[in-house]
Order: structure tokens, then sequence, then C-alpha cells
């Protein structure tokens, strides 16, 4: 059975193999990124939610909200095993960050997506935010 719950930290040395082996699968991530482990641990550390789904011991996907802790969010380091895609667990992630996000007072929640999963985030009840540009700020 699939489970979805909240890490605020990690508590053994397997669980950060996992999670990292969920940033490299889908390059967000650099394998001979000098201190990945500590890189790691600092984002489950201080992101707002850091939500995994489980397959018995094994997690199997990811997802997290980064927020003023007052009224806005944004969702980011949704993924699933490539064996685990298309069986709704991602839904299930999203689902799970904004029920936190909402009981927690946060009523503003958005997210940046890859290009081709609008309809995947249409169905839970995103919208894309037609006369917004999103920005990365790339040096001076």
């Amino acid at each position: 059975m699939i489970t979805i719950e909240r890490m605020s930290e990690l508590k053994t040395a397997e669980e950060l193999a996992q999670i990292k082996h969920l940033y490299l699968s889908v390059g967000w991530i650099d394998a001979v990124e000098e201190d990945t482990d500590n890189l790691i641990k600092n984002i489950i550390k201080h992101t707002y939610c850091f939500a995994i789904a489980k397959d018995g011991d094994n997690i199997i996907g990811m997802g997290r909200s980064i927020s003023d802790s007052v009224s806005d969010a944004y969702i980011q380091d949704v993924t699933v095993l490539d064996e685990y895609r298309t069986q709704g667990i991602g839904g299930k992630i999203i689902d799970f960050l904004v029920d936190y996000l909402h009981s927690h007072g946060i009523g503003w929640v958005g997210l940046i997506s890859e290009p081709g999963y609008e309809s995947f985030y249409g169905k839970l009840g995103f919208a894309v935010m037609d006369k917004y540009t999103p920005f990365k700020f790339t040096g001076k």
C-alpha cells in the first residue's frame, strides 16, 4: 500500500540514499556535486513541508513546499520513480501538500512546472497564470 507522509528530518542513511536517488533520477542534483548529502539534509530540514510517498519502507516519490508560513507557498521538486508513474501517486503528493498548507492557513499556492504537465496539474486544481511570466535569476 502506498502512503504519503511528511518528513521533517532524515532518520537513516537508507532514507538519504532513497531521496538522493529521486533527485538524481530527474537530474535536479548532480552526482558529482560536492557535499550532496548535506544539501539534501538541509533541503528537508528547511522546507516548510517535505512529503514522501512510500511503498512499504521504500521512498518512491517526493514533493515539497516552500513558504513564508503566513500566506503564500510554492510547490516544487515533485517526482515519482518511473516504475510507479501513472498510478496517481504524484497527485496524492500534491493533494497532501495542498491540504497541509491550507490546514496551516496558507491560501495562495503556486508552482512552476515543466512544459507538458498542464493537464496533470489542471486536474489537481491548478491553472496556468495567464499574463504572468516566471523568471529565474541568472546573474547580472
